[in-house]
């Protein structure tokens, strides 16, 4: 409901191995900080990038997430050969007039090295984030529900209203649901 979406681009080793890496909502938060933090040394490039949340209400969040991760692959340090997302879509791969194959995996994020690495360090990334987002929009408690919609987020929105970083766009402010 609020904060920016956010993807990663990975490139891995071809023997990569990381002990407990997996979809990086199967994980905790204590181990996901760690695991990036292996990420990020062990990875042959990686990038981070975001779609805002005036993208989001103006593109949808499935359109504002394949931006930010065509971001995340125009981001990286090195060109990859192919690329794979979680989900059933896939963004536009025609880069600088080179088109990069690349397959839309349902669940990848639990199944591909590359794809569960991606996803922790953007979760990581997106989690400090809406944490740092505290001291900017205090009283809404963004680092405890990082922005989801929990149930103390809703009433946080009752008492104090919307701010900037919440997507209008969502069901719970454009039927006036709050």
């Amino acid at each position: 409901m609020a904060g920016p979406v956010v993807a990663a681009a990975v490139i891995l080793p071809k023997y990569f191995s990381l002990d407990g890496l997996d979809d990086s909502k199967k994980i905790s938060e204590k181990k996901r900080n760690l695991l990036a933090k292996k990420i990020f040394t062990q990875a042959i490039a990686c990038s981070i990038a975001c779609a805002d949340v005036n993208e989001i209400d103006n593109l949808n969040i499935l359109w504002a997430t394949m931006l930010a991760m065509r971001r995340s692959v125009i981001g990286l340090a090195h060109q990859p050969n192919f690329i794979r997302v979680d989900g059933n879509t896939l963004p536009i791969l025609r880069f600088y007039n080179k088109v990069i194959p690349g397959e839309a995996i349902v669940g990848g994020d639990g199944e591909i090295k590359s794809i569960s690495a991606a996803s922790v360090i953007a979760k990581v990334y997106r989690d400090a984030l809406m944490t740092n987002f505290d001291l900017i929009y205090p009283g809404y408690n963004f680092s405890k529900h990082k922005g989801y919609g929990t149930k103390e987020h809703l009433e946080k929105i009752k008492t104090n209203g919307p701010c900037a970083q919440h997507r209008m766009s969502f069901k719970p402010f454009c039927k006036n649901l709050i």
